[in-house]
């Protein structure tokens, strides 16, 4: 999955609130915390949040500290001389 792909998944899921919060005022109810600019604000962290989470993914998985199995190749590449 691409970064443009979560991006657009992250817009969906903003417009899901925003259908949520026309339904909600629709039957009168009306929370003072959920409005279109804490939808906003939230969509905004979330895509904040994005590149963030994909380098924490990135580092994560190219590092040998992390599983019993990632020591055991590092261990490999050091006795092989690629490390």
């Amino acid at each position: 999955m691409t970064t443009d792909k979560l991006k657009q998944f992250i817009a969906l899921f903003g417009g899901l609130l925003s259908a949520v919060l026309l339904f909600l005022q629709s039957l009168g109810i009306d929370l003072k915390w959920y409005t279109g600019e804490s939808i906003d604000a939230f969509t905004n962290v979330l895509l904040a949040a994005l590149p963030f989470a994909l380098v924490i993914y990135g580092i994560w998985k190219n590092t040998y500290v992390v599983s019993k199995v990632a020591k055991i190749q590092e261990k490999e590449l050091e006795k092989k001389g690629l490390k």
